[in-house]
């Protein structure tokens, strides 16, 4: 199927001008100069100025860690900013809709009521895989984006290429790749595949293996066509200039990073194997996540008896095809411990 992102796009974007902001007239380049256009308190205490709104430094390094061009990144002030603003640039309210495949994150449903659009949800599997002939039965002219999360959350496995690609073949909108853990997988990311597929979009997340959701970044990845009509929209300053220092600072050390994940696929395959010999778990899921489902006899009573003893797991019992499960995400070795120990007092 030929993809024209310009038959998707909507038409009150089409011809939309973004605002300009001072910051985006006036580009530093280093030089030392008297900023008196953007109405700011001139007093320096480090954050009197506008943070630079296309975030140049910090793409610029994402851009070469994940080889491709600044032009094929947009930065949120989280991944539900980024989600968000691909809703407001292609489907047209009371008229589009999405196909999204549960159980999996829940924000895309959310999103497509905040914006009055139409939510197709088809099931994945019983092994937690996209049903594909149901998708294609689903899908219509109005069909504007088409969200996979893999490794997918909550069930934790990744869904196989030959599945993702035939996918995104035959969808006539956008495919959304959502990766918020793919750095805890052996899978390549679809980032690599930006060329094959005018339709594909990845988002990414510093708040998974980079250890900072506190300070609110998403990464969307696409053409440079894409991202050009979601920069009409975006707000000026959305990322703001204390988030942008820390994550220079973050992704500049890559050594950390993968230092620290190293360690949490340790302790996951160390969960795992202890969880095969705690009598109330029934079934352990596959995960390429940072956190581990497990199908469990009683959801609500373990929830609750874990609760009390300090340690907080989630209940996904009243997701679609999860019913009785709990999922543990992976925390340090002193942490993890003391899971165990809690589930093998549990009577």
């Amino acid at each position: 199927m030929k993809f024209n992102l310009n038959n998707i796009i909507r038409e009150n974007i089409k011809g939309l001008s973004p605002y300009s902001s001072a910051r985006d007239e006036y580009v530093s380049d280093g030089s030392t100069m008297i900023f008196l256009d953007a109405n700011e308190n001139p007093f320096e205490n480090g954050v009197n100025r506008y943070p630079d709104p296309q975030q140049r430094g910090l793409k610029s390094i994402l851009a070469q860690q994940k080889g491709i061009q600044q032009e094929n990144i947009l930065l949120g002030n989280g991944s539900d900013e980024v989600l968000d603003i691909l809703f407001r640039a292609f489907c047209e309210p009371r008229k589009d809709n999405i196909i999204t495949l549960p159980p999996t994150y829940g924000m895309y449903k959310v999103l497509s009521g905040i914006n009055t659009v139409e939510n197709r949800e088809v099931l994945l599997t019983d092994d937690f895989d996209p049903n594909v002939p149901e998708i294609r039965r689903r899908i219509d002219g109005n069909s504007k984006l088409l969200f996979l999360c893999s490794p997918n959350n909550p069930s934790g496995n990744s869904f196989s290429s030959k599945t993702i690609d035939e996918l995104l073949i035959d969808f006539p909108g956008l495919v959304v790749i959502d990766e918020a853990y793919i750095d805890f997988s052996s899978e390549k990311s679809w980032v690599s595949k930006l060329s094959e597929y005018p339709n594909l979009i990845v988002t990414q997340t510093l708040s998974k293996a980079y250890g900072m959701a506190g300070i609110r970044l998403g990464i969307c990845i696409a053409s440079a066509e894409i991202i050009a009509v979601l920069n009409k929209i975006k707000p000026p300053y959305n990322v703001n200039e204390l988030t942008q220092e820390r994550a220079i600072q973050r992704v500049s050390d890559q050594k950390s990073v993968k230092e620290e994940v190293a360690n949490i696929l340790k302790e996951r395959e160390k969960l795992n194997e202890t969880l095969k010999s705690v009598p109330f778990v029934y079934k352990i899921y596959p995960t390429d996540a940072n956190f581990i489902l497990a199908k469990v006899d009683d959801a609500n009573l373990r929830y609750g008896q874990l609760l009390q003893k300090g340690i907080v797991v989630r209940n996904r019992t009243t997701q679609p095809l999860c019913e009785n499960t709990l999922r543990f995400t992976v925390g340090t070795s002193i942490e993890n411990e003391k899971l165990i120990s809690a589930l093998k007092s549990i009577v």
